[in-house]
């Protein structure tokens, strides 16, 4: 049986190559290298480390020969540029960090890499983090590799684009209102948001948060599962981390369920369906795979419930009240004085400030720092800060009472499949995408999207799965699971360009 081509193996089979050395970091590394020069038209990149890289992946070679066993050990990966990185720039999407170098490297890139995963680079998002499509990048938007003229949804749209386009086998990514889940569902890969606090949010320049949150997008729940091992875990620099102690994730995904059976290794597992999230107006090109992909999940065992989400419709004025604020108040840093972007020109120092954050800032980073300016200014306050945290907890309480009928919540990712670039010129039409995937976020619950087959023009559409908090491995379970049963998650995008 002939190897499979370098860029078409995902996590688990490089892992496995690399250590039965079949094939060797720096011969995978220069391959991918390759591939990213070729596939630059998808605009997935915005820094390519390739001398690093290599150097690393020469490292990572005579380490295994020396009987290092890291469990990540000369894994080709990249970072979305949200995470700041000392061997390369940073710059979150945003000119006002352009040429910015951090002297340090944020927690989950340090894990990665002190697991023995090499980064080639990093990967286009948008402007820190705000926008659900990658078109608000100040460098340029991501194209969709199923479709180069849609797009590859957002924020993690970069890393999504990498994945699908066989770039890589892995990236990060962060998720504050879908950002992980939907660019996943967008482009037929995999995509993990844990529960809030499950991976250190020190040195990932913040958006909202109380909402921002890392994980990993791949090819499969297995592949998620290894990185997330490696990613995870309580750091005291973050006061947000959970004091939780380190899970092999992979170990536990694949751990029997007690009333698993041959051929029925959801036995017992039981999934609610929110009417919320199957309203009957849901696109058909989504509803279709959708309940194809639930029904698979019957056929495993599963056991599929009515539930009720009541406050769904909600999640969006809630979250761009609370996101916006956060956000108001995070990109205040932003000035011109210590770091980034400053103005050529200004008379005295309020004239720098306003002058530096114009011509810094994207639209949609103005937009959200004037809403959550206005939300958190006196007299308004009361009237929407506070009544959108009420809201909040009252979410996540109807998430609570969902749990007490059932273990996993399943349904859309999004309402629609890709849509075309430039499509959304109303920013309000935009935000409406995220209804399916705000609510976990809001409730700081772990939720997954996984490939569940594809709608009306061969694009890829996501099921998303949810789980109660801290409940990660039952989610990777479940997906794995499905991923055993069907061939969703191996289906790669048409090749548009020439590759080695």
């Amino acid at each position: 049986m002939s190897r499979p081509a370098l860029h078409e193996m995902g996590v688990a089979e490089t892992l496995a190559a690399l250590a039965d050395r079949s094939v060797s970091s720096l011969e995978l590394t220069r391959a991918l290298l390759d591939r990213i020069a070729a596939h630059a038209e998808l605009g997935a990149f915005l820094h390519v480390d390739s001398e690093g890289a290599l150097a690393a992946a020469l490292s990572a070679d005579q380490r295994r020969a020396q009987g290092d066993a890291s469990p990540l050990l000369g894994l080709p990966i990249a970072h979305k540029d949200i995470f700041v990185t000392a061997d390369q720039p940073t710059t979150a999407g945003s000119k006002i960090l352009a040429g910015y170098r951090s002297p340090f490297d944020a927690t989950v890139v340090a894990r990665l890499k002190a697991a023995g995963a090499i980064s080639l680079g990093k990967l286009n998002c948008d402007e820190f983090a705000m926008g659900s499509a990658n078109e608000n990048s100040a460098y340029g938007p991501v194209h969709n590799p199923w479709d180069t003229g849609r797009v590859p949804g957002g924020s993690s749209g970069g890393s999504a684009a990498a994945v699908a386009a066989r770039l890589l086998p892995a990236a990060t990514g962060t998720d504050t209102g879908g950002s992980i889940r939907q660019p996943a569902s967008f482009t037929g890969i995999t995509g993990i948001k844990p529960t809030y606090g499950v991976c250190s949010r020190y040195g990932m320049i913040a958006f909202a948060s109380s909402l921002d949150q890392a994980g990993p997008l791949a090819r499969s729940a297995q592949d998620c599962a290894l990185l997330l091992s490696a990613m995870s875990g309580f750091d005291e620099r973050d006061a947000t981390s959970a004091e939780r102690p380190a899970q092999d994730f992979h170990a536990r995904m694949l751990d029997p369920r007690p009333d698993a059976s041959p051929g029925r290794p959801l036995a017992g597992l039981r999934i609610g369906l929110p009417a919320q999230f199957f309203p009957d107006n849901l696109d058909a090109d989504v509803a279709r795979p959708v309940l194809a992909a639930l029904a698979q999940l019957q056929r495993l065992g599963a056991t599929l419930i009515d539930v009720q989400l009541p406050r769904t419709q909600l999640a969006i004025p809630v979250y761009y009240i609370i996101a916006p604020a956060e956000a108001s108040s995070n990109l205040s840093r932003f000035d011109g004085v210590k770091f980034g972007h400053r103005a050529a020109h200004y008379t005295d120092l309020l004239d720098m400030y306003k002058k530096t954050r114009t011509e810094g800032f994207g639209a949609e980073v103005k937009r959200r720092i004037m809403t959550g300016a206005y939300v958190l200014s006196h007299g308004y306050y009361d009237a929407y800060y506070f009544q959108a945290q009420k809201i909040r907890r009252m979410i996540a309480d109807d998430f609570q009472r969902c749990f007490a009928e059932c273990d996993l919540i399943a349904g859309p990712v999004a309402p629609s499949v890709a849509w075309p670039l430039g499509q959304q010129t109303d920013p309000v039409r935009e935000y409406l995408a995220d209804i399916f995937t705000l609510p976990a976020s809001l409730a700081g619950l772990p939720g997954m999207s996984l490939p569940a087959g594809f709608g009306g023009q061969g694009l890829p559409v996501g099921l998303q799965l949810i789980a109660n908090y801290f409940q990660e491995a039952q989610l990777l379970h479940a997906g794995h699971a499905l991923q055993q049963a069907t061939d969703w998650h191996l289906q790669a995008p048409p090749e548009r360009t020439a590759s080695p």
